[in-house]
């Protein structure tokens, strides 16, 4: 089934060509089946690279999807054009008194700041708790997964010694749990952030369960025990040069940065890039819409 977004969007003619099913307006009201309503609140600096990551995989499924792109009001973004966030973003006052079946909330370039210090940061917990009761269920990418369970838990983060960089192996704890269905008892996912959440304060709270976990990358994804918030604290969306982009963006910076672990095949940036977390990608993002989203939502 299609996802619904307009066709001035730069990702509608990407995934036109991906052969991805995109349709817009016009042609979603001629389709008999229920849409799902999912908003995206974007707060990545390169908003149309993720816009288009992340419509690609909730394209992938068998259900209709309209998007509701959104953006702070409180932070003006600097990477974007005007244009395009006046086009395809709306604010939160403009969505407010709006139900949605499902939210994401992207990760940001802030994670070294203490969160009472990051700009939106009073807007970001007026939408946390705004989907308490206007949200099904919401998907936390990376920052957002440490925001969403600092507010509602008080969990902390903590500084890395060394950024978590590169493409890491993770293991299914419970294998049983819907969202984990088809994955397999390893399966990898990247990661690039300077912090992290640790096992022994999750496991104080009784109300989040742990589902996936790496030696090396620590926690991954953490579920509330009522489905309603996903928390995966990688970038399962990354297209396979995304972290290429990132580390040849921060060495013409001069900044310190360490080539992405167990991406090129050997570890040998003269190789292709070994892309192995695609699948798990499209089945974590299936998932969460049909068993946390569509099911849910869809009972009397």
């Amino acid at each position: 089934m299609p996802i619904k977004i307009p066709k001035t969007l730069p990702a509608y003619a990407t995934l036109l060509n991906e052969n991805v099913f995109v349709i817009d307006d016009e042609r979603a009201q001629h389709q008999d089946i229920r849409t799902l309503r999912v908003a995206i609140l974007n707060l990545m600096p390169t908003k149309i690279a993720t816009e288009t990551q992340l419509l690609r995989l909730l394209g992938n499924t068998p259900l209709q999807v309209e998007v509701v792109l959104l953006r702070t009001a409180s932070y003006e973004a600097k990477n974007v054009a005007v244009e395009h966030l006046l086009n395809h973003y709306q604010t939160f006052d403009e969505v407010r008194e709006q139900h949605f079946d499902g939210l994401i909330i992207t990760g940001a370039p802030v994670e070294l700041l203490d969160f009472e210090a990051v700009d939106y940061w009073p807007e970001l917990k007026q939408i946390l708790d705004w989907a308490d009761s206007h949200v099904q269920s919401t998907l936390h990418l990376c920052w957002g997964a440490q925001a969403g369970l600092y507010h509602r838990h008080g969990i902390q983060k903590y500084t890395l010694p060394r950024k978590m960089f590169g493409i890491f192996e993770h293991s299914s704890l419970y294998p049983e749990q819907p969202l984990l269905h088809g994955f397999d008892e390893t399966f990898f996912a990247p990661h690039s952030r300077h912090t992290e959440i640790r096992l022994d304060d999750l496991l104080k709270v009784d109300g989040l369960r742990v589902l996936a976990n790496s030696a090396a990358a620590g926690v991954h994804i953490v579920c509330s025990k009522d489905n309603r918030h996903i928390y995966v604290t990688g970038h399962p969306e990354y297209d396979p040069l995304t972290l290429l982009g990132e580390y040849s963006r921060d060495r013409a910076r001069g900044l310190k940065i360490h080539l992405p672990e167990n991406y090129f095949y050997d570890n040998d940036p003269e190789q292709p890039v070994q892309v192995r977390w695609r699948s798990h990608a499209n089945l974590l993002f299936a998932n969460w819409l049909n068993y946390y989203v569509y099911q849910a939502t869809s009972q009397p």
